[in-house]
């Protein structure tokens, strides 16, 4: 495993490259000119000239590529144009809010969409089967942004059970790992109904029940565990998604994450703030698929790693 383990960090290394390198350019690409936004449409050509040699913006894209990965490899993300402070600080101020927030909707989602998707197959063909599954495609159906201010206005503003800013308390979590949560719970539990019902058609399931072993063991130890496998890939995924997915929810409930500060960066077109943010979400879907592929052992014995 270890061997398996240095191999893909290695592969790591052509993905970082690669990931820095387009979003090095495609950053550039976008339509709009911080160095415009800061000095406005009043300053002069040579205030312009001058602000562009400071962030290196008059160089060719490969040389400004050369010039981030060198001080990627020294720890330095850059400072931000507008407000001049280090890119790596304000990730680090933001990063746990989003992690914490991104833990607690995949444990969520996890949990729960097993638990759905396992009686879904259970009750196959049957009422509860059904209404799992229309309230899953109507999970998957409904846009974050939309969810997020509907449970704003219902819990927040209307009923005020739960605070709808920041993240002072633990009420605070709620609303957005609910948000977060809808969409993932969905996709895990229809694939694990769908995985499930393959197993369950398995000739050693059939000898288990035709054996007398216990309902519980059958389904639990023999039917459920093997039924992981495809579940594991998308939860691996799903937490991925639910970084990124962090954009909107923080956005929409005020909360000072790396979503929302990737936004703002976006907007404001401060190029060391969308790289540092899509870099590290880049970073952390390798690391997750890593992980991901690490936890199949844990459900296939059969699988090594050699």
């Amino acid at each position: 495993m270890i061997e398996y383990i240095a191999k893909r960090m290695i592969q790591i290394i052509p993905v970082f490259l690669i990931v820095s390198f387009l979003i090095v350019s495609l950053t550039r690409m976008v339509p709009g000119d911080p160095v415009r936004n800061i000095l406005g449409e009043e300053a002069t050509e040579e205030q312009y000239r001058e602000l562009s040699e400071k962030f290196g913006l008059d160089k060719p894209i490969v040389v400004q590529y050369v010039v981030y990965v060198k001080n990627l490899l020294r720890g330095d993300m850059g400072r931000t144009y507008f407000r001049n402070l280090p890119v790596s600080k304000e990730i680090g101020d933001r990063f746990p809010n989003t992690f914490r927030i991104a833990v607690i909707a995949a444990a969520v989602s996890t949990a729960v969409g097993i638990g759905l998707g396992v009686t879904a197959a259970l009750h196959r063909g049957k009422a509860l089967d059904s209404l799992i599954m229309v309230l899953s495609l109507i999970a998957v159906s409904t846009p974050i942004f939309f969810l997020c201010i509907i449970l704003m206005v219902v819990f927040g503003v209307e009923l005020k059970w739960l605070p709808v800013m920041g993240l002072a308390t633990w009420k605070h979590y709620i609303l957005p790992v609910v948000s977060l949560s809808v969409q993932s719970v969905a996709t895990i539990s229809r694939t694990m109904r769908s995985s499930m019902l393959d197993v369950m058609g398995e000739d050693y399931i059939r000898t288990a029940w035709a054996c007398g072993i216990p309902r519980h063991v059958v389904i639990y130890k023999n039917a459920v565990r093997n039924a992981m496998i495809p579940v594991v890939t998308v939860i691996g995924f799903q937490f991925g998604s639910l970084l990124t997915g962090a954009a909107i929810t923080e956005s929409v409930f005020s909360i000072n994450g790396m979503g929302s500060y990737m936004v703002s960066g976006v907007m404001s077109r401060d190029y060391p703030v969308v790289q540092g943010t899509i870099l590290l979400f880049a970073l952390i879907f390798v690391a997750v698929n890593l992980i991901t592929d690490l936890c199949y052992g844990l459900f296939d014995p059969r699988i090594t790693y050699n």
